[in-house]
């Protein structure tokens, strides 16, 4: 049975990850002295979002490698930022303190992970889907945008975390954000792990936008052209490099550098992902 050409499970991943975000949220809700698993617990957790993970890469294999070809369009790319930002989460959460972000991720998860089955997206290519090169730079490119769209929810969650310590002390004793905030690291190590994130996405960005002068001619049968696409993601490279050298030279933190990265991953989404919803949804072509 298939639901609009997709699976009919295609929407379970969504389900689960629901489901995995209203624990998450009752956890939160707790008093701040309960609002802790204990390790079994935890470990447990973590484990049962494996399998979910998994299908979630399934079903987006399946609606992006097909028969007819390379299908890509908005919907895809965000499932695919959010498969690899869970993903990554997942094998990060076991070193790092990073546990309080699994809410926003939950929840960024599951509103991106059905909505390739109602945006199909569209065929770019017949050409490509065989072509093993094309393959891994196409893997590169999403573990890329992944890498970055976590850190720019990290970043988000670093702004609610700055804004919440500088709240009067009564206005935020029973505050949800104070027990969800006794779970996160020190502002000061979450501003070191958001850094590790960007360093990592930023060259995995920089391997994208370089080898993907050589794909355009097997995507599009024509050489590199400056269309808008090119532009913001050059644009966006140009930005996280700065960002990185303004850490680097002069020490940027706060919110400076989270206005920075937000700044610098909006331009990366408009560099593919707006460009596609304003042709899918609004113009419809």
């Amino acid at each position: 049975m298939n639901i609009l050409g997709h699976p009919s499970f295609a929407w379970i991943p969504s389900a689960l990850y629901f489901l995995f975000f209203l624990r998450e949220i009752r956890v939160y809700s707790q008093n701040s002295e309960k609002n802790q698993d204990s390790p079994v617990v935890s470990s447990l957790s973590q484990w049962l979002l494996l399998p979910i993970i998994l299908l979630h890469g399934v079903t987006l294999h399946e609606s992006i490698f097909t028969q007819q070809g390379f299908i890509f369009g908005f919907a895809q790319a965000l499932s695919t930022m959010a498969w690899i930002g869970v993903t990554f989460f997942w094998f990060e959460s076991w070193y790092l303190p990073i546990k309080g972000l699994r809410a926003i991720i939950l929840l960024a998860a599951c509103v991106t992970a059905i909505l390739p089955i109602i945006f199909s997206g569209s065929v770019l290519s017949a050409r490509s889907i065989d072509d093993p090169w094309f393959r891994a730079h196409f893997i590169v490119a999403n573990v890329a945008y992944g890498l970055l769209s976590l850190a720019a929810l990290h970043a988000i969650l670093m702004h609610w975390q700055d804004r919440h310590l500088h709240m009067p002390t009564h206005d935020k004793a029973n505050s949800f954000f104070a027990k969800w905030g006794n779970r996160l690291p020190p502002l000061m190590s979450m501003e070191s792990i958001l850094f590790r994130i960007i360093t990592v996405g930023f060259a995995l960005l920089t391997l994208t936008v370089f080898s993907g002068l050589f794909f355009s001619q097997a995507l599009f049968g024509r050489a590199l052209f400056w269309d808008h696409k090119t532009i913001f993601g050059f644009l966006s490279w140009v930005m996280f490099a700065g960002l990185l050298i303004a850490r680097w030279r002069v020490g940027l933190r706060g919110l400076t550098a989270v206005r920075w990265v937000l700044g610098s991953f909006g331009v990366l989404l408009m560099a593919y992902v707006g460009s596609r919803f304003v042709l899918e949804v609004l113009i419809q072509r």
